[in-house]
């Protein structure tokens, strides 16, 4: 019967997605997540100096060892698709039906942002190549201050103003300052600091609707069109682009080793810094620690992501073979990039090289990737489109994993009944427009200056109570649902690891949510998680009058609406409890330093 459906969706009946991938495509389709370094190895070196490489390994091992569970709980479930969280959510079913759709949800908050961050970054990069803000030191701007240097004097008020804010000045320095600022400004394009409207939105962040998002926008849709041709097309379209970017990056990562251009002294006498953004060492006080541990909670946000490889396991051919697979060699290559690039990075620019504005805000990561190697201006540029690349294809991933996620939740009866829609290609394109319509949103704040960081920290908070969930599923799923066949069983110990590492994420979660600028962060991320349960509420009880889909129900070996025995008995609650404790108590007692 299977064989008979799926082929009349073959040849072009819509509703299913199609099996249409072995492990090496889905691999292919995951292998946007070793890119992601490069959207936080600034801001992780801002905020925990030369701990950073450090961290990036930690959380890089955490990943690898929890994606076991996760590979364990997706060979479970051969007809579903959409990631680890679905699969996971499943076990939480029986002891609370509104933990398993905060699961889901959690999970794509978290991942679909890489869009709206992906093409802001991409958009000033683009910007940076046709609209260039010209150096200081730039003949041009040299030009411009020799014809303007009457229009600020010694004892112009600007001149006091800025003394007064740079003790120690003479007034000579502030008026070479003044008329280097004002040359600057003068010569950069109009375009750079255009803005249609900018508006504050109430205790989030600053939204701007400028050339950044119009740019980012369109990137989305070029996207957008390319995935609307199912998962073959975009596998094929990944592969591609992968190997462009991959090898480049894997060569840069190792040529300053092996080369010998690392410094010693910038990758050892690891301490924090004295606060965030400065270069001078500091010590492992309480707000060195919080520091450290903000880097960890913002680092799983990029190395724990290659889980997105068992997002299409409704479109495997073999799924019981191939699902672990995909997560394991996705796996493997994360290790790979995510302990050589920022170990490069850092031993050769140093903690102080590593604060460069380019790099912290990601547009100008490709010129610091050219001065590893010492390449000259045209093998930089080829290196800022490479960059390019490289966020199209961590984008193309986030659409893919997190599509998939609204898709599959909505099979199940957790979110919207809309989003259970596949076009005959097997492109679930009302999730994929559901993900364009919200990132367009975040794009507005991820285009302020100041906004960047906030959804980054804002979406982790998804994604870590996620993690959180799914490797306590593990557990529950061996106690509850040990009929249901695995064909790739994860050892009892690493289960147990796992479970452990759920709470040490909780830590992370607690302690380095405050890290990045915003000190709500943690309570946004909370309420923006339980936006799901109004939502599942109507679709649960009024959609579908408090019955799950027979699907959903069949997955787990069980018969009508029977949720079945709560062996676990007490423990998934207890699990919540101390887990939310660690995170409250967490959050109180690490401060930034002062």
């Amino acid at each position: 019967m299977t064989d008979v459906v799926e082929a009349g969706i073959a040849s072009g009946t819509e509703g299913k997605l199609i099996r249409a991938l072995d492990w090496k495509g889905a691999f292919w389709v995951a292998a946007g997540v070793p890119p992601l370094v490069l959207f936080s190895i600034g801001g992780i070196a801002g905020t925990t100096g030369k701990l950073a490489f450090v961290v990036w390994i930690i959380s890089m091992v955490m990943g690898f060892l929890q994606s076991f569970t996760y590979a364990e709980i997706a060979g479970m479930f051969g007809n579903k698709s959409g990631g680890a969280s679905v699969y996971g959510a499943t076990a939480w079913l029986r002891y609370s039906k509104f933990i398993a759709p905060l699961s889901v949800w959690c999970n794509w908050f978290a991942w679909s942002p890489v869009l709206s961050l992906g093409c802001a970054i991409a958009a000033g990069y683009i910007l940076n190549a046709f609209y260039p803000i010209p150096a200081a030191d730039s003949q041009m701007v040299l030009d411009w201050i020799s014809a303007h240097a009457a229009s600020v004097t010694a004892d112009s008020p600007r001149v006091a103003e800025y003394i007064a804010a740079h003790a120690g000045t003479t007034p000579e320095d502030a008026v070479k300052a003044l008329l280097g600022t004002d040359g600057v400004a003068a010569l950069t394009p109009a375009i750079r600091s255009w803005s249609l409207v900018s508006f504050s939105i109430p205790f989030l962040a600053t939204a701007n609707i400028n050339a950044t998002f119009f740019i980012g926008g369109i990137l989305m849709l070029i996207i957008f069109a390319i995935q609307h041709r199912g998962i073959s097309e975009t596998a094929s379209v990944q592969k591609w682009l992968a190997i462009i970017v991959l090898v480049p990056l894997l060569i840069i990562g190792l040529y300053p080793i092996v080369s010998g251009q690392i410094v010693a002294a910038n990758v050892t006498g690891l301490v924090p810094p004295t606060a965030a953004y400065t270069a001078s060492d500091g010590t492992w006080s309480n707000g060195g620690w919080t520091l450290f541990l903000g880097g960890l909670y913002i680092a799983a946000w990029s190395t724990y992501g290659f889980e997105t490889a068992v997002c299409y396991t409704r479109e495997l051919k073999n799924p019981k073979t191939d699902t672990f697979k995909a997560i394991f060699y996705s796996g493997l290559a994360c290790c790979l990039f995510f302990f050589l690039v920022p170990f490069a990075f850092q031993g050769v620019l140093g903690h102080a090289g590593m604060l460069a504005p380019g790099i912290v805000d990601g547009t100008g990561v490709a010129e610091a990737l050219g001065g590893l190697i010492s390449a000259g201006r045209v093998i930089t540029q080829l290196l800022v489109v490479l960059m390019i690349m490289a966020l199209f294809l961590a984008i193309m991933t986030a659409m893919a994993g997190s599509s998939r996620t609204l898709y599959q939740g909505s099979k199940d009866g957790w979110l919207p009944k809309y989003l259970d829609h596949a076009n005959e290609h097997g492109a679930p394109t009302r999730a994929m427009w559901t993900d364009f319509a919200f990132n367009l949103f975040l794009l507005a704040i991820a285009s302020d200056a100041g906004g960047y960081f906030f959804v980054l920290a804002v979406s982790n908070v998804g994604y870590i109570i996620f993690n959180f969930l799914n490797l306590n599923s593990g557990w529950i799923h061996r106690m509850d649902s040990g009929h249901i066949e695995r064909p790739w069983k994860a050892p009892t110990w690493l289960i147990g690891v796992n479970t452990v590492l759920a709470f040490v994420n909780a830590l992370f979660l607690g302690a380095g949510a405050k890290v990045w600028g915003y000190s709500n962060a943690l309570w946004v991320g909370f309420i923006f998680a339980a936006l799901i349960l109004p939502v599942f509420a109507y679709r649960h009880y009024v959609r579908d009058g408090g019955k799950f889909p027979a699907g959903a129900m069949e997955d787990l070996g069980l018969i009508g609406q029977d949720l079945g025995v709560k062996k676990a008995g007490m423990l998934p609650y207890l699990a919540l409890v101390g887990g939310l404790a660690i995170v409250l108590i967490a959050n109180w007692f690490f401060q930034l330093p002062a």
